[in-house]
């Protein structure tokens, strides 16, 4: 089989993985288990919890001992396996201990299913900067795809989105078997613990200007994860005829709540494509002030709108989502590529990851959780996007513009 058709099959089902129960997770949790905001928020921590060392630890193995290839395998086979003992619990300390298990084992597949991706193009003679983009938005296709199962099946208030997630990585685990051999280094053990951990990137938090950017980073990762743990038991909540009678049932949006969010997702895909424009036009620090701007409409809007006559409001929510976090994540990890010296742009990188997809996202999923529980809805978006108005306004002052509309 075609190199590109393996790896286009590898990420669509790396991210069908997740996408089949991210989105529908907080439905099933608020709405059928009757768990609080801030248990709720408990589980999409994790993911932040996750973030802070799996990569690095499973990037050193896959370095050293195991080729990235099998270790990929070997993490799926487990997320899988936790993922499935987790659908067969209803009590919120086994439950969140068994998906926090998942997700140690599956947040460091993202970056393995890249290095896979990387070396099995090199080998076969073809550029990644080329060829690598239009196999990983397959990826966001799985997502997708694996939303609109969760859905079409009526899923989502049931831990059968555990079971459908955890046959997919079993699928996953054993295919990445079959993928290219991906070389080991064993004498990489001459590298100080400081270098092998990208722990010398965090130096540059002596540098003021990379110092408030990384607090940003982490103030905007904190948005992250709200809408994902949120959105779908929200929007679902809708058809609760004790709350809002008879007045949105048979609507799309509660009927079909996971698909009108995967509007968001097919946005983030689009917009990636005006990325570039975008930066040129008006420059890196604009772009992620755009994109913080953003996030206050996201929230914003998701509060005003319903399933029935505001249903355009949810719509629009949904189309910002794409701008809201591609231009953020994408224009941040470019300013580190272009502030930073090439011995740590990686270890930078990571640095970033961590302020934004680690501690932003524990500690916005905590304080959600904990938002939610106190004020509920729609109070809580309008809070949220109350949050981000400001971090959007103090940013702009912080990092007041310049001639050259590039730096910050």
């Amino acid at each position: 089989m075609n190199i590109k058709i393996r790896l286009t099959l590898m990420n669509f089902l790396q991210y069908a993985v997740w996408g089949a129960w991210l989105i529908s997770l907080g439905a099933y949790l608020g709405n059928t288990l009757k768990f609080d905001g801030l248990q709720i928020g408990s589980f999409f921590a994790t993911m932040g919890i996750a973030s802070l060392f799996m990569p690095a630890v499973m990037g050193i193995i896959a370095d050293r001992w195991i080729p990235a290839q099998r270790l990929l395998g070997l993490c799926h086979l487990c997320a899988a396996g936790f993922i499935a003992l987790a659908a067969t619990r209803t009590d919120y300390n086994t439950l969140y201990t068994l998906v926090l298990l998942s997700v140690m084992f599956y947040m460091p597949t993202i970056a393995l299913s890249n290095s896979v991706a990387y070396n099995a193009l090199d080998k076969a003679g073809l550029d990644t900067v080329t060829h690598f983009p239009p196999i990983r938005v397959w990826g966001t296709v799985g997502f997708i795809c694996a939303m609109w199962v969760v859905d079409l099946a009526k899923m989502g208030l049931s831990s059968t989105q555990l079971y459908f997630s955890a046959a997919l990585g079993l699928i996953l685990g054993l295919y990445s078997f079959t993928l290219p051999d991906c070389p080991t280094d064993r004498t990489a053990g001459s590298k100080s613990l400081v270098d092998v951990f990208g722990l010398r990137a965090f130096a540059l938090f002596k540098q003021r200007k990379m110092a408030i950017f990384f607090i940003f980073s982490m103030l905007l990762g904190m948005s992250l994860q709200i809408t994902n743990a949120f959105a779908d038991g929200y929007i679902k909540s809708f058809g609760d005829t004790l709350i809002h009678g008879d007045k949105y049932l048979g609507t799309f949006g509660v009927e079909h709540s996971t698909i009108l969010i995967s509007l968001s997702q097919i946005s983030e895909t689009l917009c990636i494509l005006l990325i570039p424009f975008f930066l040129k036009r008006f420059g890196i620090k604009r772009v992620m002030l755009i994109a913080m701007f953003a996030w206050v409409l996201r929230f914003a809007l998701l509060g005003a709108g319903n399933p029935g006559p505001g249903v355009w409001m949810f719509i629009l929510s949904m189309i910002v989502y794409g701008v809201a976090f591609d231009f953020f994540n994408i224009s941040g990890s470019l300013f580190v590529e272009k502030e930073t010296a090439a011995a740590i742009r990686s270890s930078a990188q990571g640095v970033f990851m961590i302020m934004t997809n680690g501690l932003g996202a524990l500690i916005g999923s905590y304080l959600a959780g904990w938002i939610v529980s106190h004020y509920g809805w729609p109070l809580s978006w309008y809070l949220f996007a109350g949050f981000s108005l400001v971090v959007a306004i103090v940013f702009a002052i912080v990092f007041r513009y310049k001639h050259d509309p590039d730096q910050l």
